[in-house]
């Protein structure tokens, strides 16, 4: 899984039915260098202008460097946990989302699977949104049905919180009923903030967004924004939301609004949750910044728990999702539902390519 915060690529290894069982085996991150960076980020401008998906040069060199970043990935991560590619059954490769626009019925992920499968010779699925979006759906979130099976042991209701480059929820019901949508924006706006400001890839530790000052004004200024009046099931692109708001603050100030606008966007997603959950278990990025989990709390009234506090890597959880996902592809059973994305109806997703 490599996101929309472009941090790296998280390979993980999982032993799983697709269904309830699941057994973490291994995983590691690869950060993506400055120039890749760079590159990717370019495709994604580029991809924003387009009307529809459509080859051109930038995007097909950046495809190119993410195949081939993820097959490196695929090999380091076997041969650090000792496992031959012969014993996997299939790799879940989500790619690079460069431009989500379901409300013009397209999705955009670019990684090639048919070349990954080649390379690694092991069976690839990939592409997991676009039929999603072609049924009218949203194409994500995604990843509830892999929160699920993790919380299955869990008293319900409760909530899993990704913090990402976008921030999506994940509300498991007492019935098991799922519902799911994207809260707003989180790591990803507070990233490039920090990027263009500092030169840094990241707030570490929360410290810059601890040491500045919320401007009230900036915050809802940016809160009045249709997509917080639309209900869900709803999903955001990584760019919805332009840095422009805050242009003008300081760094600090700037870190500490972007910070509360992803607590906020999260207080008012909880509060439009069929009941309030009993537990809020957050994974992600995000999780690693204490000033974001914080301002979450004094939001919402419920302490985030971190996803260690139930065992799991709370880095590795979306590269499992998609391991689990592959492995219900090739059973045929649903990846989305009409609670998650919208769809009419449960169906599954994704495109095989055989090693």
């Amino acid at each position: 899984m490599s996101g929309t915060s472009l941090d790296g690529i998280d390979a993980a290894l999982i032993d799983t039915d697709g269904e309830g069982a699941v057994r973490a085996v291994a995983w590691r991150s690869e950060p993506w260098s400055d120039a890749a960076r760079a590159e990717l980020m370019a495709a994604t401008e580029l991809a924003l202008t387009f009307e529809r998906p459509r080859a051109s040069p930038p995007i097909v060199k950046a495809e190119a460097l993410v195949t081939r970043a993820h097959v490196f990935a695929v090999r380091k991560l076997l041969n650090e946990a000792g496992v031959a590619a012969g014993d996997v059954g299939v790799v879940g490769f989500h790619g690079q989302t460069i431009a989500h626009r379901p409300d013009r019925g397209w999705t955009w992920q670019i990684g090639d699977g048919a070349q990954l499968a080649k390379l690694t010779g092991i069976t690839t699925v990939n592409d997991f949104r676009s039929a999603d979006v072609a049924a009218g759906g949203q194409g994500a979130p995604l990843i509830p049905v892999y929160h699920a099976a993790l919380a299955a042991g869990l008293d319900r209701p409760v909530a899993l919180l990704n913090l990402g480059g976008v921030a999506n929820v994940t509300f498991i019901g007492e019935d098991g009923a799922l519902v799911a949508f994207d809260t707003g924006p989180a790591n990803g706006m507070l990233d490039q903030w920090v990027a263009q400001q500092t030169g840094a890839r990241f707030d570490e530790g929360g410290a810059l967004g601890a040491a500045g000052r919320v401007d009230q004004a900036v915050l809802r200024a940016m809160l009045d924004h249709p997509y917080f009046d639309a209900a869900p099931p709803k999903s955001l692109d990584r760019f919805d939301f332009p840095l422009e708001a805050v242009r003008g603050l300081s760094t600090e100030d700037g870190a500490a609004t972007l910070t509360a606008f992803t607590a906020q966007a999260v207080a008012e997603g909880l509060s439009v949750l069929p009941a309030r959950p009993r537990r809020l278990i957050v994974v992600g990025g995000g999780r690693h910044n204490p000033t974001m989990l914080r301002m979450i709390g004094e939001r919402t009234g419920l302490t985030p728990e971190r996803g260690e506090a139930l065992g799991l890597n709370g880095d590795a959880t979306e590269a499992e999702g998609f391991a689990y996902m592959a492995v219900r592809t090739l059973k045929g059973l649903p990846i989305s539902f009409p609670g998650t994305t919208g769809v009419p109806s449960a169906m599954p997703g994704g495109v095989v390519h055989r090693a």
